[in-house]
């Protein structure tokens, strides 16, 4: 009997089921920093994504779907793109993988509560104010005293991107930063024409400042922020002292219609617009439709050229699942309206010449750069008084390449206004 007992044991082991790796924790790579949470959901596992160093994605509201079978893990972000195949180290303390979208190949950490990295060290207060029905924002409170300073962040991100440039203005202003519908823990709303079109976008921040008395502030907006500050710009002026462009004074924010390349986007929102409203309106609303579809399909027409010989080598994207991030971006960037001239103070920081990192002498690179050189020279003839700021090779996310400058472009300009 004892001579099977061993035997009989190791089929014991081989005929059981291998124990699942605990994985619940917190997991952070080294650089850069990204930082995930797992807790056990019944007979499966959630988690959150936390992007500290924010290269690709936003601090806060970035939920996972978790699968384990076995060794191998498999991350689904529920609202960004990509897929994380990963496989935990027999151990338990790693996780190495590869991300099929940006940052690509990371190894993670299980680290104990003490040494992970502060999700969110910033001195600020929280709060979510509604906007619309069923709709709130994030809205960050930095303190400070002074005239009220509002940060908006670019596409993809939150107020949190402006968590260390907001402490530096305190001294001389309320700081805040809002993030918009549809990113971080702000609401979600269907990703319609309606909930993302830029007017009703700049509608929120008005909503937001109404809710919180915030009288004329500065507004100041990253990337495609710049659509919601012309919106606010052009339609209520007074509601604002001024407004300052963190590398945002692009065709969304100042419409070009003889910038082929730049101005195509926006062309694309008022065709499509204007062609749905044709549908169903009233025969004086029909005729002013008709003259602006006949103003805009040249336009139209000269930018799909550009784009078509921009693209001409590309090839296609490997398929993957539509994300809601994406969905929500990609309402965003197809409602472009034509702003041009905005009856405010502007103060404009824009990389220009544009920072080229590779390809640099190709003729996509020199056309892009091109287009972006008439589009500075545009917004400061489209706008007198206007003030633009060059910062020649910045990167875009300008406030944190040039922080130098724009600590003391912004500090300027807001020291001027009335």
């Amino acid at each position: 009997m004892r001579k099977l007992a061993a035997p009989l044991c190791l089929l014991l082991a081989f005929a059981l089921p291998a124990r699942a790796a605990d994985i619940a924790g917190i997991w952070q790579t080294a650089k850069p920093h990204y930082v995930m949470t797992i807790t056990k959901a019944g007979a499966g596992w959630r988690g959150e994504w936390f992007n500290l160093g924010d290269v690709d994605g936003t601090l806060n509201g970035n939920p996972l779907d978790v699968s384990l079978d076995g060794s191998t893990l498999t991350l689904n972000p529920v609202r960004t793109p990509g897929t994380f195949h990963g496989s935990v180290s027999a151990d338990g303390k790693t996780i190495t993988g590869d991300w099929t979208h940006d940052p690509g190949k990371l190894t993670f950490h299980h680290v104990a509560a003490r040494d992970a990295f502060p999700i969110d060290p910033a001195p600020h207060k929280i709060q979510f104010v509604t906007v619309a029905p069923g709709v709130k924002l994030e809205v960050l409170d930095f303190g400070g005293s002074g005239r009220p300073l509002v940060f908006l962040a670019g596409q993809g991100r939150t107020g949190h991107n402006f968590d260390q440039l907001a402490l530096k203005f305190t001294v001389t202003h309320h700081v805040y930063a809002i993030t918009r519908r549809g990113y971080g823990v702000s609401s979600i709303p269907p990703p319609t024409d309606e909930n993302y079109d830029p007017d009703r976008l700049g509608d929120d921040v008005l909503a937001v400042m109404a809710a919180l008395h915030i009288e004329k502030p500065v507004l100041a907006g990253h990337s495609i922020a710049g659509e919601e500050l012309s919106s606010i710009g052009s339609r209520h002026p007074e509601k604002v002292s001024g407004l300052v462009y963190l590398d945002a004074a692009y065709s969304y924010a100042f419409y070009d219609p003889d910038n082929a390349l730049l101005a195509s986007a926006v062309a694309q929102g008022i065709v499509r617009r204007d062609l749905q409203l044709l549908r169903d309106t009233t025969p004086s609303r029909a005729r002013q439709l008709r003259a602006e579809l006949q103003q805009t399909l040249p336009v139209l027409g000269r930018g799909l050229k550009a784009d078509q010989e921009m693209t001409a080598g590309q090839k296609d994207p490997p398929p993957r699942p539509a994300r809601l991030r994406v969905m929500v971006g990609t309402a965003i960037d197809s409602n472009f309206r034509p702003y041009k001239t905005i009856a405010a103070p502007i103060l404009v920081l824009a990389a220009v010449p544009q920072r080229c990192d590779e390809d640099c002498d190709s003729a996509t690179a020199k056309a892009g750069a091109a287009a972006v050189e008439k589009q500075a020279q545009f917004v400061v003839a489209s706008n007198p008084g206007l003030r633009l700021v060059r910062l020649p090779h910045a990167d875009h996310f300008v406030f944190r390449s040039n922080q130098a400058d724009v600590l003391r472009e912004m500090n300027s300009f807001m020291d001027g206004l009335k």
